[in-house]
């Protein structure tokens, strides 16, 4: 088998979904991608088994078959080439591989591509249609929210809810929680579905810029996305979600409202003096005064600064993770923000002060306790 293409055009297609191969994987063959070559086009497939990610390029090869091709020394081979056609010839009964380019050849082993797991299929599911700027935006607002423990595997997942009227997308590590929903994307069967952690992540980096139509089909057990000439399947996290929508408090009748870069300066600036392990700062809002505050006692370290704001309630003082309001402010665009509370012990609600017609965006954060807490 031997086929020609340019070491640019491959490189960037390699590179596209080489997020998939794992380092150690479980199946040794996992290590490599899958060439395929049909009627003048090369068909590349990476998997780790959870994931598998696709994509196709035109070739010069008079034949077809299959190898099992070695990602790393292969992307490291194409990345120190410059732009320039390279042939590809493949021993399919030894299967090695040689790389001809104008000044040099590399020779390296491939593997049997009977091997390479086969790539499940969805039928009988769901479909929709996302624009990738808005796909790429709710896996934004939400990825950084997602758990990593194991021992709850529902919450290491973007919950996807799909309504007639909406799409939601939820994610929560058991002290925050954002709530993600487009008014633009529907569909008429009601789902909902929770897409892995690494998946997400894997498409986030590959959408393209430009508006493109994502495709996205689900069934029980698998979602799977085409755009472009990329096709990526992933095995959906089979759990129960949790209840979100009776945790977010719905009686806050205190409001604060403040400029979000300033709050969030001061939050960073604050959290310096914070102890290491609990990352508390302290929130006193009296009037149009807030006062944000952080002590380390081990250190003998303290800072506090006062900001004015707009404030409509009962004074209070609450503390916070200065870790999670830094993360959730940061993935806030609007210049001000509100917060809205009821109580000291129960979650603060963050969130625009105007929201865009189409999205609405809802962060929740559970505050932590103060020491003057009784």
């Amino acid at each position: 088998m031997k086929f020609i293409v340019s070491s640019t055009a491959l490189l960037k297609q390699l590179t596209s979904i080489n997020g998939v191969v794992a380092n150690n994987p479980v199946v040794p063959i996992l290590e490599n991608f899958l060439f395929e070559i049909n009627d003048g086009v090369l068909t590349i497939t990476a998997s780790d088994l959870e994931t598998s990610m696709i994509t196709e390029i035109h070739v010069e090869a008079r034949e077809n078959g299959r190898i099992a091709a070695p990602a790393r020394i292969l992307i490291d081979t194409l990345k120190n080439l410059p732009d320039q056609p390279v042939t590809f010839t493949i021993d399919e009964e030894t299967y090695t591989i040689e790389i001809s380019s104008s000044n040099g050849r590399y020779k390296l082993s491939g593997e049997n591509a009977t091997d390479f797991p086969k790539v499940p299929v969805v039928r009988g599911g769901n479909a929709i249609e996302i624009p990738s700027n808005v796909l790429s935006r709710a896996i934004n607002k939400t990825i950084f929210a997602v758990s990593s423990d194991e021992l709850r595997p529902a919450m290491t997942g973007i919950f996807v809810q799909l309504n007639s009227g909406n799409i939601t997308f939820v994610a929560t590590d058991g002290h925050r929680l954002l709530r993600y929903r487009r008014q633009d994307v529907s569909s008429d069967n009601a789902a909902s579905i929770i897409i892995p952690k690494k998946a997400f992540n894997l498409l986030k980096s590959t959408l393209p810029n430009e508006a493109t139509a994502v495709r996205v089909e689900f069934n029980t057990s698998n979602a799977f996305f085409s755009f472009d000439n990329i096709r990526m399947i992933c095995r959906l996290i089979d759990e129960r979600y949790p209840d979100y929508e009776n945790v977010i408090p719905a009686q806050n009748p205190n409001k604060l409202t403040i400029d979000r870069y300033d709050f969030l300066s001061s939050v960073k600036r604050i959290s310096i003096y914070s102890n290491k392990t609990t990352h508390q700062v302290r929130l006193r809002i009296t009037g149009s005064e807030l006062q944000i505050s952080a002590e380390d006692l081990d250190f003998s370290n303290e800072a506090s600064e006062r900001l004015t704001c707009q404030y409509d309630g009962e004074d209070m003082e609450i503390g916070f993770n200065a870790k999670f309001l830094t993360e959730m402010l940061s993935n806030i665009d609007s210049d001000e923000i509100t917060l809205e509370l009821s109580t000291p012990n129960r979650a603060g609600l963050l969130m625009p002060s105007s929201n865009d017609e189409e999205e609405n965006i809802l962060m929740l954060v559970m505050p932590v306790m103060l020491n003057n807490y009784v």
